[in-house]
Formats: C-alpha cells, structure tokens, sequence
C-alpha cells in the first residue's frame, strides 16, 4: 500500500510549500475548546481492567533498560513512543485536515503519545479496481485532494524525528525523497507511511475557527488487532499531546508562555447521557486559575521522553497518612518508576508495595469488604459503608493535595457491587499511572512553559 502512494507525493515534492498568514495559523494567546468524545463508554469495568493492562505494558515496557546510543547523534533525534493503540480508556476529538478542510477526522487525544498521524488515501472518485482493493475506511484524509498537502524530504531535520523502516533515505534518490516512517506496536500492530505537513482546521466549541500547520504521519499502511478491532473504535489515528518534538502542543508553541499550555476536563462517561468533556489548547480559563493547584512536571527519565510525570510524597485515608516510603515513588537509576498522568488509561496502577498498604488503610475502615469482579476491595452497593467511603487524598511534589471524591476510584465493579478501581503493577518497574478515571471532574493543565501541573475541581461545562 505505501508503495501505492509514491508517485503522487513525489509530484508534490517538487512543488514550492505553501504557508498560512499568522492570522490563521500560530496565533497567540487564544484558546480553543475542543469536544472530547469517549470511546466505548459501555464497557464493563472488567473489560478496561484487561485493556488497561495491556496499554500499561505497551506504555512502560521498553523502559526498563535505557536505549542503545545511535551510531549517529543528531539533536534532532528524539525517541517516538505511543501506546494509543491499546485500552478503552480513550478519549476522541475531531478535526479537519487539508485545502480545502475535508470531513472531521476523529483522533484519540492521548498523553502518552507524541506522533499526530491519521489514515491516508490517494484514492480519488476514479481509482483503478486495484488501490480500491486495498483503499483504508472511507473516513482516511485524502492527501491528493489538498493543495496544501506536502510530505517531508528524508534529509530535512524534521525527518530525524520519526521512527523509520530499515532504510531511510534512498542514497540514488536525493531529489524525489520523501520521508518515510514506520511505527510498531507491542503487539505488532503497524502504522506507517509518509511524515508530512499540511493545514489543521479546529472547530472550537465557541465557533472560533483556527488553523494551524503541522507535520503529521500519513498513514498509508495500518494493520494490526489494536488499530483495526473494536478496541480503536472509530478513530482514524492518533493526536499526541506527549512532551516530544512531534506532539500536538509542541509544535504548536511559537515562544511565549501562554503559547505552550494545554488542559482538559473529563466528565463522568457512565453517565447516561454522558455529558461532555473538553480539551482546551492555548491555556487554561481565566475563571479557573484562582482555584488552580499546581505540582511540578518532573524531568523524564532517557528511556520515557513522552511523558507528564509528577511527584507522589504521600497518600492519606481519611486524613491518616499511610506508612509508603518515599523511594517507593521515585524514579531509579534505569529510568524505572514514578508517577505518569495519562489521559487514555482508565484504572490507576500503583507499585506494588504502596497498593497493598492503600487497600490495607481502605480495607480498615470497612467490616465488609472482599476480593470480586477482578479486584481486590469490594462492598455492596446498597450497603451503609458504601454511603460513606474512605476518602483519599495524594499529597503532591510543592504541595499541592489531590483529594478526589470517591466516586473516582470507588466504581460499580458489577451490578449491586462498588470495587476499589486501582490495580497493582505487574510489569513495567513501578511506574504508577494516574488514570482518567480519578481524573473526572477536574481541569488539568499541563503548563509546559513552566514545567508544572494545575488542577482544580470543574464542572467542565462552564469553562
């Protein structure tokens, strides 16, 4: 299939790039709210339990030895992590891609990930029974329809950003070049074509409408049970919004503080109907800052580049701090450990050590509690004790308290039964996961200028 795809983009490389006047692309100082929509919001706690698993291991692991140092260093290379593929956790938002804007591609917005790609065609109304054979799902960007469309050369820098087949740049070729890249998943799912640029359009809840330019993969050839199954659902590719190069928020920073700041806020998806959530890009509400904690952004260790990290000093039920050591938290000399914010994992995942002292602390405060449904505290429902949980607050690196209500971490594992919805690590060296989850109900700001992260409890519609 890719191969398909190369006459045409060798055409376009020959063409002179076209550029967006300031006014409608890199603008400062705005924000834009975006819809977020949940994938699979039916699917039964056990379900995202096993799902959650599996994008735990996609996540973390490649982290438990550092990489092999490249036989060429560029400061341009940078490592290209996503495990978006994996879980049901997922949250979607549309966007329109090309000139003229074609159909809203819907995209997983995901914090564990930094490429931006989506599903390509270079079908056009009159394509030979041949590429309509292998032609992706109707709802694929048609890059030949753009004018705006152009694919990377291989020898650009932006090019050293991205993962590549075994053999980047063809070394006969210099002139029609085009950079090409391949991304594998942890269970061989594949997403590979053309790293390109072109127009984004962002439909903003408020009508606002912004336009930026950005490099993207355009995915001629994606295979695979995580990308094609129900566990992607309807989305067409994926918008990092990780710390790399290559994200969503990284490109579109252009300098200034209020520039490098994106948020969301995540309402309760078994509600029925679910109401909606947001992702902002260019800042947080005015409204919300006065009410904002913040905790720093740690450094990322060398093996993890993508991720938001932050600091876990202590965890207290119902206002007794239990007895975790602090190292338990931190992140060892092999990159191992600490604590990620990720928006597409749905359950928590703690190191094992503090789990068990967590369900131990939760486990005395309640007469009736046991092992069901895949976890490992449970009450009934209708219960007393399920009118009055513990209540458990994360005290955070600077300060800051994290105190959900307990509802966020309290689910209805099954009917008649509310089950304690974090899980132990297995694999992956400790690293513990912040899920969605415990996320609903605040605005989370990822101030990336500044290094830290706000949050502050937010009905989500009145941002």
């Amino acid at each position: 299939m890719v191969s398909i795809l190369l006459p045409s983009l060798l055409i376009l490389l020959t063409l002179s790039t076209t550029t967006i006047t300031t006014a409608e692309s890199q603008q400062k100082h705005y924000t834009i709210k975006l819809p977020l929509l949940r994938i699979n919001p039916s699917i039964t706690p056990q379900q995202s339990l096993t799902r959650d698993r599996i994008r735990y291991s996609s996540l973390f692991s490649s982290s438990s030895s550092p990489p092999s140092p490249s036989p060429s260093p560029s400061p341009l290379t940078a490592p290209l992590v996503s495990a978006a593929s994996s879980g049901s956790g997922q949250y979607l938002v549309d966007l329109r891609l090309g000139i003229p804007p074609q159909p809203p591609l819907r995209l997983v917005a995901d914090t564990g990930s930094d490429l931006i790609w989506t599903r390509c065609s270079a079908c056009l109304s009159n394509c030979s029974s041949s590429l309509r054979r292998h032609r992706p799902r109707p709802s694929a960007f048609h890059f030949r329809r753009s004018s705006s469309f152009r694919p990377h050369h291989c020898y650009d820098p932006p090019c050293r950003l991205v993962p590549h087949p075994r053999h980047r740049c063809d070394p006969h070729r210099h002139l029609h070049n085009p950079c090409r890249y391949s991304y594998t998943y942890s269970d061989l799912s594949v997403s590979a074509g053309y790293f390109s640029r072109d127009v984004f359009t962002l439909n903003s809840s408020s009508s606002t409408v912004r336009r930026l330019r950005l490099s993207f993969g355009c995915a001629a050839n994606v295979s695979g049970p995580s990308l094609t199954g129900s566990t992607f659902g309807s989305a067409t590719g994926v918008l990092g919004l990780g710390r790399g190069p290559t994200s969503f928020p990284s490109q579109i920073a252009v300098g200034e503080d209020d520039d490098d700041v994106f948020s969301y806020c995540l309402m309760d998806y078994t509600l029925s109907p679910p109401p909606t959530s947001f992702l902002l890009i260019g800042g947080a509400p005015a409204a919300a800052s006065t009410k904002m904690r913040f905790t720093p952004l740690l450094p990322n260790p060398p093996t993890s580049p993508t991720f938001y990290y932050v600091g876990i000093e202590s965890v207290s039920v119902d206002g007794s701090v239990v007895p975790i050591d602090r190292s338990i938290w931190a992140v060892d000399s092999m990159g191992r450990g600490g604590t990620v914010v990720d928006s597409g994992t749905t359950l928590t995942f703690l190191p094992g050590k503090a789990y068990r002292r967590i369900v131990a602390a939760v486990r005395r405060r309640l007469t009736t509690a046991e092992a069901a449904a895949g976890f490992d505290l449970c009450v009934n429902s209708s219960s007393e004790e399920a009118a009055r949980m513990p209540r458990m607050e994360f005290g955070l690196r600077g300060g800051a308290k994290f105190g959900p209500p307990p509802e966020n971490y309290f689910i209805e594992a099954a009917e008649g039964l509310r089950c304690l919805a974090m899980q132990a690590v297995r694999s992956g060296g400790g690293t513990a996961v912040i899920g969605n989850l415990m996320q609903q109900g605040f605005l989370f700001v990822f101030d990336r200028a500044q290094s830290r992260l706000g949050f502050t409890r937010s009905d989500c519609a009145s941002l």
